[in-house]
């Protein structure tokens, strides 16, 4: 079976409510399973059906940085380029809609332009964004900007944090004991609760938010 192009008006509309999705290659993967590698051929294009992946550049000296984090309903992969910056492998067990970057016939001319396109779009204002936390934010701020963006996205009693601590201490530019410092205050002073490593609660939004310069 071989991915096909789709057009823009589906870039963020989740697979399961689109039959326009349902020509595309469906690819499963495990846990720690590489999608695609670091400078390879970037000539297709990836929508997140299910599950949490994680984009990441290795340096020459052996340092990674973690690009980000993309969920159900995300497209991924795209590239200004002939080739691929970052690598991105499956944080959860994964399903993924695979689909050409170019030469399918089935769409009229433009449409997989105009994809390709928003998804830029959306790349640049998530990378400006990550770029400001980085370059201004403290220690502190950086942490629960991160935690009040994932209870955002995931919104319920229980928040699940599919990264480890090392992962989001290569995102946010931090040591891991940095990170598991910065939880440890959000927690003690009520801010969040901890269920083991990978869930939390927020306990006092204003406090997050506020910790959070948002």
């Amino acid at each position: 079976m071989t991915p096909i192009d789709l057009p823009d008006s589906e870039l963020r509309i989740p697979s399961a409510a689109s039959d326009i999705w349902s020509g595309a290659l469906r690819m499963d993967f495990a846990p720690g399973e590489e999608i695609y590698g670091q400078e390879e051929a970037a000539d297709l294009i990836y929508h997140v059906v299910k599950g949490s992946i994680r984009t990441s550049h290795l340096l020459a000296d052996g340092r990674r940085q973690i690009g980000d984090f993309y969920y159900e309903g995300d497209v991924f992969g795209v590239e200004t380029g002939p080739a691929h910056r970052f690598s991105a492998e499956a944080l959860t067990a994964c399903e993924v809609m695979v689909v050409k970057r170019a030469g399918s016939v089935a769409f009229e001319p433009g449409r997989v332009e105009k994809l390709v396109w928003a998804a830029t779009a959306m790349e640049l204002a998530r990378a400006q964004t990550h770029m400001l936390l980085l370059g201004r934010a403290t220690a502190c701020e950086r942490v629960a900007r991160f935690l009040l963006d994932m209870a955002d996205r995931f919104r319920g009693d229980l928040v699940t944090l599919p990264m480890s601590r090392q992962d989001m201490a290569d995102y946010l530019g931090l040591t891991i004991e940095t990170i598991s410092r910065m939880l440890g205050r959000l927690q003690a002073d009520g801010v969040v609760e901890f269920v083991g490593c990978r869930h939390f609660r927020v306990r006092h939004r204003g406090g997050l938010m506020k910790l959070a310069a948002a």
